[in-house]
């Protein structure tokens, strides 16, 4: 009998979070969640637009969004895409062709297309297991750490730790001053490291505008440029 009792609890879930229902519980819960934030950034301004922008992006997860980021001191550019990772200091979206990171503190404004709904496709989440949510709710910790994907949705990685997950992959690096192009390699707390022929390239952190992972062809025409100037400058020397 005792064993019985066990293998039911083992198979249950845990009691329910609200006494109310579940879309009185949804809405309690980000009210709370706002309330909250703005007692936050009303005592500390300069914690404001990052908490403004991170809960923003929490709201939107797998939907469309448009982002106006500043590119230099005068100028800006609109990036729309799929909000898919939410970090504690930048957003990663996505489009058809390639992922785009954006740190916060270049982030001008935020907000969702013309004529787009505001809640996802369903078709646009994570597809979970038949066992997943169960594992959720009584296993958290052990289910979680063993899928990236989980990782990145219930813990905020700052841009370095996301950045090192994405070793081997060719990306786009946009600063004020320049564009640099190559393999991601490394990040330490202050650098990114990129490789591009045998050469490793840094790149301060807290200077990065965007990175952008590049297609194929792309890359060739963009690799070809750097080859062509390489050997061009050894005749020239």
């Amino acid at each position: 009998m005792h064993d019985k009792y066990e293998e039911a609890a083992a198979t249950s879930f845990s009691s329910p979070t609200s006494a109310v229902s579940s879309e009185e519980t949804r809405i309690l819960t980000e009210y709370i969640s706002q309330k909250n934030l703005f007692k936050i950034t009303s005592q500390d301004e300069t914690r404001r637009k990052s908490l403004t922008l991170k809960q923003f992006f929490k709201m939107k997860r797998n939907q469309q969004v448009v982002i106006t980021s500043a590119i230099h001191n005068d100028g800006s550019k609109i990036t729309e895409g799929k909000v898919a990772t939410i970090g504690r200091d930048f957003v990663m979206v996505t489009d058809v062709q390639k992922r785009i990171w954006i740190p916060y503190k270049f982030i001008d404004s935020a907000t969702i297309p013309f004529g787009f709904p505001t809640y996802s496709n369903t078709h646009q989440h994570f597809i979970y297991d038949n066992h997943l949510q169960q594992k959720l709710v009584l296993q958290f910790g052990e289910t979680v750490v063993k899928k990236e994907a989980l990782i990145r949705q219930f813990f905020e990685e700052s841009l370095q730790t996301n950045l090192l997950s994405w070793r081997g992959l060719w990306v786009e690096v946009k600063t004020a001053e320049k564009i640099v192009l190559g393999k991601l390699d490394k990040t330490t707390t202050k650098e990114l490291f990129l490789q591009l022929f045998k050469t490793t390239k840094s790149i301060p952190l807290h200077d990065i505008h965007t990175i952008s992972t590049i297609g194929f062809f792309a890359l060739w025409k963009q690799l070809s440029k750097a080859l062509y100037k390489k050997l061009n400058d050894r005749r020239l020397s």
